[in-house]
This record gives structure tokens, sequence and C-alpha cells, in this order.
């Protein structure tokens, strides 16, 4: 499960990064950050959802605060 968050991770950071590039290439000219930013919170909340899934099925289990 550690894979498949660190794998959406990289693509939600590579989905800003290429927004960022197309910002700055393009300068609002085209739609292509508004679709990269699109990606990016599409992932983002596949991601939680798939946190959600995996805490209710038992594959990942809350650790919480511990106390000292």
């Amino acid at each position: 499960m550690g894979y498949v968050v660190m794998l959406a991770m990289l693509g939600i950071l590579g989905s800003l990064a290429c927004a960022l590039v197309f910002l700055m290439r393009d300068k609002g000219k085209t739609n292509r950050t508004a679709n990269a930013l699109t990606w990016r919170v599409g992932l983002s909340i596949a991601l939680f959802l798939l946190v959600l899934l995996a805490h209710s099925l038992g594959w990942i289990e809350a650790s919480g605060i511990r106390p000292r």
C-alpha cells in the first residue's frame, strides 16, 4: 500500500510541476495549465478516497498519536 501512495504522490507532484511549466511557457494562452491542475485535484481526491477505502478494509491501520 505504501508504494501505491508514493506513486500517487509522485503523480500529484508531477502534475503540479507540469502546470508550472505550462504556466511559464504558454502565459495563459492555452488550457494546458488548467488541465494539469485538474489532474492534480483528481489525483488528490482519488488518493484520499483510496486511503479511506484501505482503512475501512483493514489494509492499513491508524497509529494515532502516542503520548510519551
